[in-house]
């Protein structure tokens, strides 16, 4: 019988050596993107807390690259789908085809089954198309003809969106951006990232071929495992989970919003600070864990008045208000 103080030094030096190898992934995910420190934390944290992503950022910042990458460094699989007008929800999750040599039907498996899927200009696609890809990140299964087939695990969706052409788009819906756990922006480079990006592409460098840039795995889904495990045991004590909440009703309250975040937000919020606190080597959650991750977990549930809008105020400055007035415990 394995003795319980012994169990638990095994599950804190499992623990520290995952913690040690997601730290690393900042470092392998440099070699091939520069300056995406911010997003590729907030890829972890998704991955931690089983979330899904919604990188919003101007074509040309690197973003199907920085998946890949990403993928690579962990040793996942890793698809990208590009949504357009014309794509069918069997696209994206899979079909039966028929086998002329055994006469019968057999599932072809869609872009869907991966580890990290990269769901390119999501809102290019009709509703219909959107709405299977959400209810497969939602159940995590793929149903057709009556059979469940389970997506592998890890999975989560990156899905992109272009924040300044909306011409032939369709939004996504509140509800169906609720579905995202975070919205990261991908910022353009400063013009010192600028120059490395240039100078490594002087130099020969293939964003095609990862390997020779010397992208190699620091990270596995089993450190994934014990990571998301360690992150269920950080404590939150009565205290911070009353700000979390006072916080999402706040959003509720606030005269420039007319949507504010739902409780669906508030345990995303929960999830998201428990993840910082432990890769930040806490056993606890503070209120500044929680300022830390609100904007990225809290920005696109919420939706401004029309007349705040007119006037230039963004999500986040009504975002940073609401921090700024709900009392922070101590």
């Amino acid at each position: 019988m394995t003795h319980p103080v012994a169990s638990a030094a095994t599950a804190t030096a499992g623990a520290d050596d995952a913690r040690a190898a997601l730290h690393r992934l900042r470092a392998e995910v440099a070699k091939a993107v520069v300056g995406q420190d911010a997003v590729v934390t907030g890829l972890v944290i998704a991955l931690l807390c089983r979330g899904h992503v919604l990188l919003e950022g101007v074509p040309g910042v690197a973003k199907t690259l920085l998946i890949r990458t990403v993928a690579a460094a962990l040793d996942l699989d890793s698809k990208r789908v590009q949504f357009t007008p014309d794509l069918m929800p069997g696209d994206v999750t899979g079909s039966l085809i028929f086998d002329p040599h055994t006469a019968a039907f057999t599932f072809r498996e869609g872009p869907v089954f991966t580890n990290l899927l990269l769901a390119d200009e999501i809102n290019r696609t009709p509703p219909k198309t959107q709405s299977a890809l959400l209810e497969v990140m939602e159940e995590r299964q793929v149903s057709v003809e009556g059979a469940r087939r389970p997506l592998p695990d890890p999975f989560i969706v990156a899905a992109t969106q272009n924040p300044i052409e909306y011409e032939g788009t369709y939004q996504l819906p509140e509800a169906q951006l609720d579905r995202f756990l975070l919205k990261l922006t991908v910022p353009l480079p400063t013009r010192d990232e600028e120059l490395g990006v240039l100078r490594a592409h002087h130099a020969g460098f293939d964003p095609r071929n990862l390997a020779a840039a010397g992208v190699r795995p620091v990270a596995t889904a089993a450190d994934l495992a014990a990571a998301r495990e360690a992150v269920g045991r950080v404590y939150v004590a009565e205290a911070v989970l009353g700000y979390i909440v006072d916080l999402c009703r706040a959003t509720r309250a606030t005269p420039a919003l007319e949507l504010g975040a739902s409780p669906r937000g508030a345990t995303a919020l929960l999830n998201t600070a428990k993840a910082w606190a432990w890769l930040a080597g806490r056993d606890h959650v503070t209120p500044d864990d929680v300022k830390a991750t609100a904007r990225p977990t809290l920005r696109h549930r919420l939706r401004l008045r029309p007349e705040v809008e007119l006037e230039g105020v963004g999500v986040d400055a009504v975002l940073d208000t609401v921090l700024a007035t709900v009392p922070t415990p101590r």
